[in-house]
């Protein structure tokens, strides 16, 4: 696995990122510092797998730096980008309910730091502190309804539509504002972006360009920024 592991002494900044993630919200101070410090450590390099789809999976992570994406691939070698998850997002946490093999494959878009809790820590800290487990059933509810909007985009939604929805996805989680507009930082390559909204390259590309040609956006690498945000959600409802 391309991934390094080393002691680790989380600092205030990452404390503050971690404490966001669902399996901290619902502990006091104490109790989140007590489970952060039990926490290992591992660092994945911008281009390198995390876990495969079909690992064994006995792990729950949550991100502390950087991007990570989770994709499935299919028979023929076409792939599925599923999410990108950035400082304060958890991964993995089926592994916690069904420690079975991983459905999805984990690969750093971004150099990442990560922190990890086993299958055995985490029951221990739900057994110790019940109101863990309702924030990990939330987690997994959210996950099934955002499971469901995804196929329901891919049934009744264009490919222009998804990809002004992905853009303002992105955008509320990595986005920064600024004087010209909301600057979404997604770190995706073109592939990477069309795999996202479950299309080609090709279709994707003529979709941000219409966009970009109606002053609702602009290119560039690995950016978008959002120029007219209300043009452009009217057209990802």
């Amino acid at each position: 696995m391309s991934k390094e592991r080393e002691r680790y002494i989380p600092t205030e900044n990452d404390k503050q990122i971690v404490k966001t993630a669902p399996l901290f919200s619902a502990l006091d101070d104490s109790s989140a510092d007590s489970l952060l410090n039990s926490m290992s450590h591992a660092k994945v390099h911008k281009g390198h797998h995390l876990f495969k789809e079909g690992d064994a999976g006995e792990k729950l992570f949550v991100v502390v730096e950087g991007k990570m994406k989770l994709g499935t691939q299919s028979s023929d070698g076409r792939e599925n980008l599923l999410s990108i998850l950035g400082p304060g997002e958890m991964f993995g946490e089926l592994s916690i309910f069904d420690p079975g093999p991983r459905t999805s494959t984990a690969t750093a878009v971004t150099d990442c730091k990560l922190l990890a809790l086993s299958h055995d820590q985490v029951l221990g800290w739900v057994t110790a502190h019940p109101e863990v487990s309702f924030q990990l059933l939330a987690r997994l509810a959210q996950r099934l309804r955002k499971s469901n909007e995804v196929l329901a985009d891919l049934v009744f939604s264009d490919v222009p539509g998804r990809v002004a929805k992905a853009i303002l996805d992105l955008g509320k989680r990595f986005g920064t504002q600024k004087p010209d507009g909301l600057h979404v930082h997604h770190e995706l390559t073109q592939e990477e972006l069309a795999q996202y909204v479950g299309a080609s390259r090709e279709t994707v590309n003529k979709a941000l360009a219409d966009f970009a040609g109606r002053g609702w956006i602009r290119l560039e690498p690995r950016t978008v920024v959002v120029l007219d945000m209300d043009r452009l959600s009217k057209r990802g409802r």
